[in-house]
C-alpha cells in the first residue's frame, strides 16, 4: 500500500466520546507508490464518519467521483464514476480477526491510519468488467483483437467441419496404402485446401 501522510493519520487518543466528521480528496498522489494498482488517477471525495465510544470505534466511508483505470478489452486509460461505503469497526485486543470488517488494534495503539481501507474501497467499488463504451476503444488494439482473437460468439464453421469428416472417411486406408511416407505430404493434392483460420491463429501464437 501507499506510504501514509499525516492527511489519513487519525490521532484518536484525543477525540471526545462523539462522532467525528472528515473530508478527504483522494487524486492521482494518492495512487504513487503503489504496486500493481488498478486506479492511475482520481477525482473523488471520502467522506468520514469516525464514531468514538468508550470500548470501540466505528469508521463509515463514502466515496464519491470518478477514477481512471485501464479497459479490460484494450487497455488504454478510462474514466468512470464510483460510490461506495464501507464500515469498519476497531476495537482493542490481542486476539485475531477473521471478519474483514472487525480490526483489533493492539492496546497501546494511539492513532489509525486510514489510507488502506479508502484504496480497498475504491478498488471494490470498480465494476468487474472494465470496457469503454461501443466504439471508443483503441482502434488499432481492436483491429488486432479482431484479427487474431476468436470471437466464442460467432457460429462455427461447420462446413469446414464437414469437409473434415469427409476427408477422415475417405481416408480411412490411408496409413495402409504400400510405399506411402508420411514425410510425402508435399503432393497431397489437399495441401492446397485453405486452411481454417482458427489454425492459422494458433500457428502463429508459437
Amino acid at each position: 500500500m501507499k506510504k501514509s501522510t499525516n492527511e489519513f493519520i487519525i490521532p484518536f487518543v484525543g477525540l471526545k466520546i462523539g462522532t467525528h466528521r472528515y473530508e478527504f480528496n483522494i487524486d492521482k498522489s494518492f495512487f504513487e507508490g503503489v504496486e500493481d494498482t488498478l486506479i492511475e488517477d482520481a477525482n473523488v471525495l471520502v467522506e468520514l464518519a469516525f464514531e468514538k465510544k468508550e470500548t470501540m470505534m466505528i469508521a463509515e466511508f463514502s466515496i464519491s467521483g470518478t477514477v481512471a483505470t485501464p479497459c479490460d478489452r484494450c487497455n488504454d486509460p478510462m474514466e468512470m464514476s464510483i460510490h461506495g461505503d464501507y464500515r469498519i469497526v476497531y476495537k482493542f485486543g490481542t486476539e485475531i480477526s477473521e471478519d474483514e470488517n472487525l480490526i483489533v488494534l493492539h492496546p497501546e495503539t494511539f492513532e489509525l491510519d486510514i489510507s488502506a481501507p479508502i484504496y480497498e474501497l475504491l478498488v471494490i467499488s470498480l465494476p468487474a468488467r472494465k470496457i469503454h463504451p461501443e466504439g471508443e476503444c483503441n482502434e488499432e488494439v481492436m483491429g488486432l483483437y479482431n484479427k487474431y482473437i476468436v470471437n466464442a460468439n460467432e457460429p462455427e464453421d461447420n462446413d469446414w467441419d464437414e469437409d473434415w469428416d469427409e476427408e477422415d472417411d475417405t481416408d480411412e486406408d490411408w496409413d495402409d496404402e504400400e510405399g506411402e511416407d508420411e514425410d510425402d505430404s508435399d503432393d497431397d493434392p489437399d495441401n492446397d485446401k485453405p486452411i481454417d483460420p482458427r489454425w492459422s491463429v494458433l500457428k502463429n501464437l508459437n
